[in-house]
Parts: structure tokens; sequence; C-alpha cells
């Protein structure tokens, strides 16, 4: 990313604010259930969010033929100890078996995310075993890519093109070949995920689509954060709380779900859309 370490915590707060709203609705989206401070061990202290995803519209055919839509659910438990994250997004279905038999089953997708001020090339900052690293599959994504395929339409692109754009309040840009070791700032977000997905049935396939679908929202949502640069750059992380409260209020109302009301049209106003 062309940003610093303290610059990305706004953009990403922002980016995920903002990609909430676009993609709730009436009858699907997001709804926060908890959003408050937490303190832990493992990874220190920050903000604890408990989210539930119906984004039915974006279920693959071939996943809907062994589920309803409206069958398919995510939950995400975030702890967001800036700069190290954890992410654990649990996916519920209510499937049919071969008898038409109706039944429960879940897959559990973990990100373990930590950002550090350098261009990519950290070997092993999750501090892993031996073991882990034997197993790790590594993959660099590129926000300058024009990689797109089946599941970047389905997260939907922003079609940015990073090879022209220049942000007005920073300078920053055009984003050229080999821009990640001639671009100040610049900093790194490592993911490590991991899935635990049973390997009957469908589970194998399943698998292989939910990262596919990560890597797409990974890429789309990164490149968000820099393509809206001109919109965020100059919050701090206390403006971008009150505007979260008043997003979690407005994602609620959306789906008509219990919470605050906040006021819609600001909300859309501040978020510039």
């Amino acid at each position: 990313m062309p940003l610093s370490v303290e610059e990305f915590q706004v953009a990403q707060m922002y980016m995920v604010m903002k990609m909430q709203q676009q993609n709730t609705n009436s009858t699907e989206g997001v709804e926060v259930l908890e959003n408050r401070p937490f303190e832990d061990d493992e990874i220190g202290k920050g903000q604890y969010t408990l989210k539930i995803y119906r984004l039915q519209s974006k279920a693959p055919s071939w996943l809907t033929a062994f589920a309803p839509a409206d069958a398919l659910v995510m939950q995400e438990e975030a702890w967001n100890a800036y700069p190290r994250c954890k992410s654990v997004i649990k996916f519920f279905f209510w499937v049919f078996d071969v008898f038409q038999c109706l039944y429960f089953t879940r897959f559990i997708l973990t990100i373990e995310t930590i950002h550090t001020a350098d261009c990519g090339l950290s070997e092993n900052v999750h501090d892993l075993t031996k073991e882990q690293l034997a197993i790790r599959q590594v993959e660099t994504l590129d926000i300058a890519s024009d990689y797109n395929d089946y599941w970047s339409y389905i997260i939907g692109a922003s079609n940015f093109d990073f090879s022209q754009l220049q942000s007005a309040q920073t300078g920053r840009g055009p984003l050229l070949d080999g821009w990640q070791e001639q671009c100040y700032p610049v900093m790194t977000a490592y993911k490590l995920v991991t899935i635990d997905a049973p390997y009957w049935g469908f589970g194998s396939k399943l698998e292989q689509a939910l990262l596919a679908g990560e890597k797409a929202l990974f890429l789309e949502s990164h490149r968000n954060c820099f393509g809206w640069i001109d919109e965020w750059y100059g919050l701090n992380v206390d403006m971008m709380r009150e505007l979260e409260k008043q997003s979690d209020s407005s994602l609620n109302e959306k789906l008509g779900r219990p919470g605050l009301v906040a006021n819609g049209e600001e909300l859309d106003r501040k978020l510039n859309y």
C-alpha cells in the first residue's frame, strides 16, 4: 500500500464503512450486533465487533443448489488491535443431502493480519513454526494490478486505473510497474488465512471458493483504500469512530434491525457517495 501504517488505519475504517453501506439494503447486507473496546492477552487492546452478513445475492449458483440462498449466513468476530488484527468468520449453512434431508453445517475462516512499514519482503511476520511454514502458500496481491476473475465480478469492482490516478490531496500516484520499491510511504498488510472445512460432500469445493472469494475481497478492499484517499485523508481515528457509530446504526436501520437511528443523509454525505 502507498500509505503509512498510521494512515492505513484510518483508510481501512473508512473503506469498511463505505463498502458495508454500498452492500446493505432492506433485504440483505451487514448487521452490526456489537462494537466495543476489548483487551486480552493474545493481541492486546482495541475494538471488538460482531457482525452478521446476509449476502444471498452474491452466492454462486452451484452453492445455491445445495442450500437456499437465504440460508447462507456469515458471522464475523473481529478483534482490531491495530496494527494487529484477527477475524474469525463462520459460514453457516442449512443444506440438503443426497436424500433431500435438511442438516446444518459450518465452515470457519480465520484471518490474522499484521501491518508493517515495508514493501512486502518480510518472510515470517506471523512467527510460524517450521511445520506451518512447510505447508504455507504465499501469494502477493498488488493493488495496481488489473487482475479480475469470477469472484471479482461477484464482489464488485471499483475499476480504479492506478496507472493514471493521482491523489489531489497527497500527490501520490500514479502506481506504475515497480511502484513498491519507489514509493514512500509504503506498507504491507500480511494476512495469514486458515480454513476449517469438512472434506466430505462439497467441502473441498467450498473451501476453494471461500479462499478465492477472500482473495478478491482483499484486493478490492485495499484498492478502495487508496482509490478513496482524497475522501478520508485528514480524518483521524477518533473522527472515524464517531462515523462508525452512525454507520452501524444506519446499517441496522436499513435491515429493519434494532439499533440507534442515524441521519442517513448526513452519513451518505460524509461517505461521499
